[in-house]
C-alpha cells in the first residue's frame, strides 16, 4: 500500500468560494460507548449557513500515514461548502476497539452511527455523500445499501462489488499468492500501531498493548473460506444491487486491479449512475499515474452539487460511461502517460459493441474454425514472474514487461497484421474444449499486442480455478482426460490495436505468483475447433466521442508541509539459480520516512515481498512479507516488525505470522501466530 504518488501538473487552489477552517480532532461516540476518531474541514460560517456533508471511513490514519492525501481534498470540497468529515474505523488510527477483518457488519454499523451524528450537527443541512478509495470505496457501496435515510449519493472508486470475485483474496477461483498474504501482512502491521498519546492521553500504552493481542491476522479467516461462501456473500452488493436505491458514481482505471466492478455497477444498479475509467493505475484520477489526470474533484463537486445542493450541474445529462481508449504502446513497467482518447456510452452492456471471434488454427488466429488435433499446454512454474503487481498504485515496476519474457513459458497463437486499427472495450474471453491429466488445475489467458519489431505488450488477462468452472460455491474436481467447453472472462479493457499490430493469445496452466499453483503439474489438451475461440468486443468510432466535452485541469487544495527524513526507493528483481532450478521476484519498497508539520508526527515504513518456486516443483511455492514500520514524536518513538510466511502441500496451507512492537529500544511484545488449513480444491 503506497500513498507516494509522483508529482502531476495540477494547480494548487486556496482561493475557494468560502474560507475554511479545520477541527483537528474530535470524538464520535458509538452507541456501545467506543468512539471514533474523526477530522473535519468546514466553511468558517456553517453553523450560520449550515451545509451539506462529504464523509470518508477508512482504516488508514489520519493524522500521519494519509494526512498528506487528505489535505490535498477534504479543504478542496471544504472551501466549496460542504462539511467534509474523515473517520478512522474502530481499531485503527486513534480510533477505540479492535479492528478483527475488513468489511465487518461492525464496520457498517459504525458507518450508520457516524451519518447520523452528522445529521445532527449544527454546521449540517441536507444530505451526506460518501467518497473514498479502494476500502473507503468498499464500504462506501456497503453503507449505500443499509439505506441510512440522509445518505444520499456515493462516490466509489477502485472498489469492487464483489468480494470473492474481485479483490486481492481469490480471482477466478484461484488463490492471489502475489497478493493474499501481501494484503494481510500489509494490514497486520497497519493495525498494530499505536494511537497518538496527544489525542488519547496516558491511556495510549495499555490500548496499543490491547491492539497488539487482539487484533488477528486477518489472513487465517481469508484463507479458511476458499470458496464463494457467506462470508464472502457479506459486503458483496453484487448479492442484490436492488439494495442501493441512491446515485453511484463509480471511478477506476485499466491498470487498478479493481476496474470490472465498474461495468457490473453500471449494468446490475437500477438508479442513478455514472462511470469513469481512465488510464490510471489505484489513485484518484487528479493525481494517477499512468495519465493523463482529470479535474477529478471538480467532476466530484458537479456531481454533490446535483444530488446534495439540487444544483443542475449538467453532468446527468451526459453519458453514462466515460472511458479512455488506450493505443497500442511499446511495453514498459511504468508509463507517465498512456496515449489514447476518451469515448462514451449511453448504457451498459453497450449497443455498439460487435463480438469477434478467432478461432485457433496451428500457431495462428484466424476468423474461420480448423478442426485439428489436441495441443498440449504443459505447466511451466515460473510463468507469470513478468506480470507485473496484481494491483498496480503507480509506482515504478508495478506494470507487466515484454511478454517475450513469458511467451516461452505458454502456448501462443497471433493473429494477421491488423489492416486498420481495431478498438475494443469491454471483456475479451476465451472459450476453449479442454481437457485435463488432473483433477485440480487453472487456465490462465492473456491477450497481448505484437507490435511489428516483436515486441509484445499485454492488454489484459484473465484466470479460471477449472474445479470452479460451474460454481465459486460449489467446485467440483475434473475428471481427468474429459472434455469441458470452458470460457475464461478477461479483466475489461479499453484498448486500440494499431494498423500493422497483431492480436497474441498465451494460454497456461500457471500464473505465478499471481495464482498459486495446482498441487500437482498440469497438462491440459486444448482442442481446436468451433468450440475454441477468442471473442473480442469490437467497438467502432461514434459521433458521441467527438462531442464529449474535455475534463478540467487537474486542482486540489495545497499539500500539508513536511520535512523529508528519507527518500523512497523501490526494486523489484526476478532472480534464477540455474543449479537449484528456483526462481525468485524479490519486491522491495522503502515508502521513505517524513515529519509533519501540523503534528510534529514522524512515520516511515520498508516491506520487502519474496515469490520463489522451483521449476517443476509447484509444492515449493513460497510466499514471505516482511514489515518494518516507525511512528513516534519526540521521544515517544515506537517500531513493528512483521514477518509472514505462506506455503502449502498437496493436502494444506501453512500460514505463520510473527509480530514484535518496540517503544523506543524496549520490547514490549513478540507473538507468533501459526496455524495450517486444508486445501479445497485449490
Amino acid at each position: 500500500m503506497v500513498f507516494n504518488v509522483r508529482e502531476t501538473n495540477r494547480v494548487v487552489r486556496t482561493d475557494f468560494p468560502r474560507k475554511v477552517k479545520e477541527i483537528k480532532h474530535i470524538w464520535i461516540p458509538m452507541s456501545d460507548g467506543t468512539r471514533l476518531s474523526a477530522r473535519i474541514w468546514l466553511p468558517e460560517d456553517a453553523e450560520q449557513n449550515p451545509v451539506p456533508a462529504i464523509l470518508e471511513y477508512i482504516p488508514y490514519r489520519k493524522d500521519d500515514f494519509t494526512a498528506l492525501r487528505d489535505s490535498l481534498r477534504h479543504p478542496y470540497f471544504a472551501g466549496h461548502g460542504y462539511a467534509s468529515i474523515r473517520v478512522d474505523l474502530r481499531g485503527s488510527g486513534d480510533s477505540e476497539g479492535i479492528m478483527y477483518d475488513e468489511y465487518l457488519k461492525q464496520e457498517q454499523d459504525d458507518a450508520l452511527e457516524v451519518l447520523t451524528w452528522i445529521s445532527e450537527q449544527p454546521w449540517f443541512t441536507g444530505g451526506i455523500g460518501m467518497i473514498g478509495k479502494s476500502w473507503g470505496g468498499f464500504n462506501g457501496l456497503q453503507v449505500a445499501a443499509r439505506r441510512h435515510p440522509h445518505l444520499k449519493a456515493i462516490v466509489t472508486l477502485c472498489s469492487t462489488d464483489d468480494r470473492y470475485e474481485d479483490d486481492v483474496h481469490y480471482k477466478g477461483g484461484a488463490m492471489l499468492a502475489s497478493d493474499m498474504l501481501w494484503w494481510a501482512s500489509t494490514m497486520f502491521v497497519y493495525n498494530a500501531r499505536p494511537a497518538d498519546p496527544e489525542i488519547v492521553g496516558e491511556s495510549w500504552k495499555a490500548n496499543w498493548l490491547e491492539r497488539l493481542e487482539k487484533t488477528p491476522p486477518f489472513v487465517e479467516e481469508w484463507v479458511r473460506h476458499q470458496r464463494r461462501d457467506d462470508y464472502w456473500k457479506h459486503g458483496s452488493v453484487c448479492e442484490n444491487y436492488d439494495d442501493i436505491d441512491i446515485p453511484v458514481f463509480a471511478v477506476g482505471g485499466w491498470a487498478d486491479g479493481y476496474t470490472n466492478a465498474i461495468p457490473r455497477l453500471l449494468k446490475g444498479l437500477k438508479g442513478p449512475r455514472k462511470g469513469l475509467i481512465g488510464p490510471w493505475a489505484h489513485e484518484y484520477p487528479e493525481m494517477a499515474v499512468p495519465g493523463p489526470q482529470i479535474g477529478f474533484l471538480q467532476e466530484c463537486l458537479r456531481w454533490y452539487d446535483h444530488w446534495l445542493k439540487g444544483i443542475d450541474t449538467g453532468i446527468m445529462e451526459e453519458p453514462m460511461l466515460r472511458a479512455w481508449m488506450q493505443d497500442s504502446v511499446p511495453p514498459q513497467t511504468d508509463y507517465f502517460v498512456r496515449p489514447g482518447y476518451w469515448v462514451a456510452e449511453e448504457q451498459w452492456p453497450p449497443s455498439s459493441i460487435n463480438n469477434k471471434k478467432y478461432y485457433l488454427n496451428g500457431s495462428s488466429l484466424t476468423t474461420e474454425p480448423k478442426k485439428s488435433g489436441a495441443i498440449q499446454v504443459e505447466s511451466v512454474q515460473q510463468h507469470g514472474l513478468h506480470a507485473g503487481v496484481f494491483c498496480p498504485f503507480g509506482q515504478p515496476g508495478d506494470l507487466p514487461g515484454d511478454q517475450r519474457n513469458e511467451n516461452g513459458y505458454a502456448v501462443i497463437f497471433e493473429s494477421q497484421p491488423a489492416e486498420e486499427k481495431v478498438p475494443i472495450l469491454g471483456h475479451p474471453k476465451f472459450t476453449v474444449e479442454c481437457s485435463s491429466d488432473q483433477p485440480n488445475a487453472l487456465l490462465t489467458v492473456r491477450l497481448n499486442d505484437v507490435a511489428p519489431d516483436g515486441s509484445s505488450t499485454r492488454v489484459t488477462w484473465g484466470m479460471l480455478n477449472l474445479t470452479h468452472r460451474n460454481s465459486h460455491e460449489f467446485p467440483e474436481e475434473l475428471e481427468v482426460g474429459k472434455k469441458y467447453e470452458i470460457t475464461v472472462e478477461m479483466n475489461a479493457i479499453g484498448h486500440v490495436l494499431s494498423p500493422g499490430h497483431r492480436w497474441q493469445l498465451a494460454i497456461s496452466p500457471t500464473y505465478w505468483p499471481h495464482a498459486w499453483p495446482s498441487p500437482k503439474p498440469v497438462t491440459l489438451s486444448v482442442y481446436p475447433s468451433e468450440k475454441t475461440y477468442l471473442t473480442l468486443p469490437i467497438r467502432a468510432d461514434r459521433e458521441i466521442d467527438m462531442t464529449l466535452k474535455p475534463f478540467d485541469q487537474p486542482e486540489t487544495a495545497p499539500v500539508l508541509e513536511k520535512d523529508i527524513l528519507r527518500e523512497a526507493k523501490r526494486t523489484r528483481e526476478i532472480k534464477h539459480d540455474v543449479i537449484s532450478n528456483v526462481w525468485i521476484l524479490d519486491d522491495f519498497s522503502d515508502e521513505g520516512a517524513r515529519k509533519l508539520h501540523i503534528n510534529g508526527i514522524e512515520y516511515g515504513s520498508t516491506n520487502r515481498n519474496i515469490f520463489s518456486i522451483e521449476e517443476g516443483e509447484p509444492l515449493s511455492a513460497k510466499v514471505q512479507c516482511d514489515w518494518t514500520l516507525t511512528v513516534g514524536r519526540g521521544e515517544w518513538q515506537t517500531s513493528l516488525e512483521t514477518h509472514s510466511v505462506m506455503t502449502a502441500d498437496e493436502k494444506n496451507f501453512y500460514l505463520m505470522n510473527k509480530l514484535i512492537a518496540y517503544e523506543g529500544d524496549e520490547e514490549v511484545f513478540n507473538k507468533t501466530w501459526e496455524i495450517e488449513i486444508p486445501r479445497d480444491h485449490m
